[in-house]
C-alpha cells in the first residue's frame, strides 16, 4: 500500500507562494493518481488538485486554478504542488492522497464528494496564510 508523506507546509503572507512535495516510492511509475486535498478549521476536506496516472493530466477546483500547479517527478518520486497568490482562505492541513491507476481527477470541483476515491493518505501539512 502506497504510504505518501507531505513536506512543506509553513507560514506565508498573503501574496506569498509556498511549494508542498508529496512523496513515496511507488510515485516512481505512472501507476497512480496523485490528488491533493485541503481542510480548513471547521470545515470538510476538499479537494484541490489532480494529476492523473495515465497521462499526468492536471485537474484542479475552481478556486485554485491558476494559482496552483500540480506536477510530478517519476525520478525523484515526487508530486508537487505549487501554490501562489495565496490568501488568508487557502489556510489549511494540506493532504497527499493516491490512487490506483484510475482516478476521478477530470471532475474535481472543490469538494469532499471524491475523498472516498482516494485510499492512501499522508499525514498533512499545515499551510497557514496570515493577512
Amino acid at each position: 500500500e502506497v504510504q505518501p508523506v507531505e513536506y512543506g507546509g509553513g507560514l506565508v503572507q498573503t501574496g506569498g507562494s509556498l511549494r508542498l512535495f508529496c512523496i513515496a516510492s511507488e510515485l516512481a511509475t505512472s501507476d497512480y493518481a496523485i490528488a491533493w486535498f485541503r481542510q480548513a478549521p471547521g470545515d470538510e476536506r476538499r479537494d484541490v488538485a489532480c494529476i492523473s496516472s495515465r497521462d499526468s493530466s492536471t485537474y484542479y477546483a475552481p478556486s485554485t486554478k491558476g494559482r496552483f500547479t500540480i506536477s510530478r517527478d517519476f525520478a525523484k518520486n515526487t508530486v508537487y504542488l505549487q501554490m501562489d497568490n495565496l490568501g488568508p482562505e487557502d489556510t489549511a492541513i494540506y493532504y497527499c492522497a493516491a490512487r490506483f491507476k484510475l482516478s476521478p481527477c477530470a471532475y474535481f470541483n472543490g469538494t469532499s464528494y471524491y475523498i472516498r476515491h482516494f485510499g492512501s493518505w499522508g499525514p498533512g501539512t499545515q499551510v497557514t496564510v496570515s493577512s
